[in-house]
């Protein structure tokens, strides 16, 4: 196998680090070596967050350069625009259709961009766009839109589905097994 390149972004406290986590895991107990780095920003502010995994028979450096990230999981929209530079030609974007306003919007000292999907599809026209968040609220936890997210993620990556529902029970806490795991299904068959 050739190396993996997926780089994950959103804002703090959307479950970008444990994603990255299970994703990690799931390559380990394939064999695979396993490179992770994390950039956490001003993430108990709600600021930006993202992080580089890797995979593959070796991999030398966590970081992806810029245009060879395979598939770029994206968990609120505008952060979307910030990285697609990252994609290759045949890149893959899997994004949340859901918007938080970073500080200086929140503040009334700038705008959100208008059209920010179209911008993302003209910028990467394999994008996936899922409301995970509403998946999530459908499910009665918010907290699960990583989840619903990643299973999107894996319907792209060649490796079963019950080797991904192993590496979501073995990290995330007990009581939310099976609520994460319903969330990685329908993101998976959707």
């Amino acid at each position: 196998m050739e190396t993996i390149n997926i780089l994950i972004a959103g804002v703090g406290g959307q479950g970008i680090l444990l994603t990255s986590k299970i994703i990690g895991h799931l390559a380990i107990d394939l064999g695979y070596d396993v490179k992770i780095s994390e950039v956490h920003g001003m993430a108990q502010r709600g600021g930006s967050v993202v992080t580089h995994v890797r995979f593959g028979k070796k991999v030398n450096s966590p970081l992806i350069e810029i245009g060879k990230a395979d598939i770029i999981m994206v968990f609120e929209k505008l952060e979307a625009l910030k990285y697609t530079h990252y994609l290759t030609d045949e890149g893959i974007m899997i994004v949340n259709d859901h918007r938080i306003d970073p500080l200086p919007v929140a503040l009334g000292y700038s705008e959100y961009p208008d059209n920010v999907e179209g911008k993302i599809c003209e910028n990467c026209p394999e994008s996936i766009i899922i409301d995970a968040l509403k998946i999530a609220r459908e499910l009665g936890n918010d907290r699960v839109l990583n989840t619903v997210l990643l299973g999107v993620l894996a319907k792209q990556l060649d490796i079963e589905r019950d080797k991904w529902l192993k590496a979501i029970e073995e990290n995330v806490p007990p009581r939310t097994i099976d609520l994460n795991k319903n969330a990685f299904l329908i993101g998976f068959d959707k």
